[in-house]
């Protein structure tokens, strides 16, 4: 059983390279051939939330648990607000093959995703980005942003002064455009065509008005039925696609209390990424159309990016190798 570390694993698996693993998961997904349930989430702390996620891969022969606790506490601080492992399970008789950090996993694969939909979803001449969020979620996802389209302005806008003027100074480092730090999420927003919402807000910090026709949103941060990073606005006038429908029903605020509202109803959501990744379902229909892709978050996305980032280790010889005794004594 090979150990991935959180320092090890960006070496071994990229946003952009971790995109083409995505849109080969998602198209499993769409032809049925992934097995997994609705994750399990248990409250833990004062508010947090305790996590499990397991997925069946048969075409890889992987199988797995994603185990996290999301701990809102610490968001801003120097520890984690998401801490776990992946445990990850192949073919042979020693059938554990790795546990890898789920901290940097779902950073990465994450913002894969959001990438993959942003290829599939935004103008093809889309390059304004408004980042709203400053946490490691933002970093991968400026990268996943920088693999799919050719960015010409970013603005960063959170409810921390400092900790945007500390992204804006990494951002700089990464991508060789001007990074402004916004005053507001709505300045970030207006005349924004890509804008990536990866915050811990439990309440709208965008609002439907501010968006410029064209826009693509990735509404990413909230994962609960009673919160929300978008106002219902947002969503009646997006073209809306989800990771998983069935998932969006029934976890995410984004999309339930404007259902709730009367907004909208559940056949707002236009389709899957999986329908949009084997081509069953038009995505843009037109330049000046708003569309939004809401992430949640699946298993198997989990899976699959451990399973390539194990590949990789097993190449190179990454990892620590702990043997936990995986045969049987019959004497």
């Amino acid at each position: 059983m090979r150990v991935i570390t959180r320092a090890e694993l960006p070496g071994l698996l990229s946003v952009a390279s971790c995109i083409e693993v995505m849109e080969q998961t998602f198209r499993a997904l769409a032809d049925g051939q992934v097995e997994q349930p609705l994750r399990t989430g248990l409250p833990v702390r004062e508010h947090g939330l305790f996590l499990a996620m397991p997925a069946v891969l048969p075409g890889t022969g992987a199988f797995g648990l994603k185990a996290i606790a999301v701990l809102p506490e610490y968001e801003g601080t120097e520890w984690e607000s998401h801490q776990g492992v992946v445990v990850l399970f192949g073919h042979g008789p020693q059938a554990l093959v790795a546990v890898i950090d789920a901290s940097s996993l779902t950073a990465i694969r994450t913002a894969a995703v959001s990438g993959l939909a942003t290829r599939l979803l935004a103008r093809a001449d889309a390059e304004d980005l408004a980042m709203i969020g400053t946490g490691v979620e933002a970093r991968t996802h400026l990268e996943a942003m920088a693999a799919v389209r050719p960015l010409r302005r970013i603005r960063v806008w959170s409810r921390s002064p400092r900790r945007c003027e500390e992204y804006a100074a990494w951002a700089r480092g990464v991508v060789s455009v001007p990074v402004e730090v916004a005053p507001s999420a709505e300045a970030a927003v207006r005349e924004a065509d890509l804008v990536c919402l990866v915050t811990s807000a439990t309440v709208p910090v965008v609002q439907g008005e501010w968006l410029s026709p064209g826009a693509h949103l990735n509404a990413v941060g909230a994962h609960r039925p009673d919160s929300r990073e978008t106002d219902s606005d947002t969503m009646a006038r997006a073209r809306v696609f989800v990771d998983s429908r069935v998932a969006a029903l029934a976890e995410a605020g984004d999309l339930m209390i404007p259902i709730e509202e009367g907004r909208i109803t559940a056949g707002h959501i236009v389709g899957e990424l999986g329908d949009l990744v084997t081509g069953r379902m038009p995505g843009r229909q037109n330049d000046a159309e708003i569309t939004l892709f809401k992430s949640l978050g699946l298993a198997v996305e989990d899976i699959a990016a451990a399973h390539a980032v194990w590949q990789r280790a097993e190449e190179v010889g990454a990892g620590s190798v702990i043997d936990l005794g995986g045969t049987r004594d019959c004497q």
